[in-house]
């Protein structure tokens, strides 16, 4: 899932679109708060991946801040 997320990111960076980008890490963020409070099953690998999407979203909303969007560059912790 990270390569998709990378490209979703990459796409919304590229548009400047920060509220997608803001929308996408809430949703994340939920997701994860979901995952931790399952019980029963062995959600480790899911949240795993959760942290690192979410991390990918905030390196996107880094290189808007920083602008380095106008520089054709992404700080994508990959």
């Amino acid at each position: 899932m990270s390569s998709a997320m990378e490209l979703i990111v990459e796409g919304f960076t590229r548009l400047k679109d920060r509220q997608s980008l803001e929308n996408l890490r809430m949703h994340r963020r939920r997701l994860a708060v979901d995952l931790k409070a399952m019980k029963g099953l062995d959600c480790r690998s899911s949240i795993a991946q959760v942290d690192e999407d979410i991390a990918i979203i905030e390196a996107g909303l880094n290189a808007l801040a920083d602008g380095a969007v106008d520089a054709g560059e992404t700080n994508s912790p990959h």
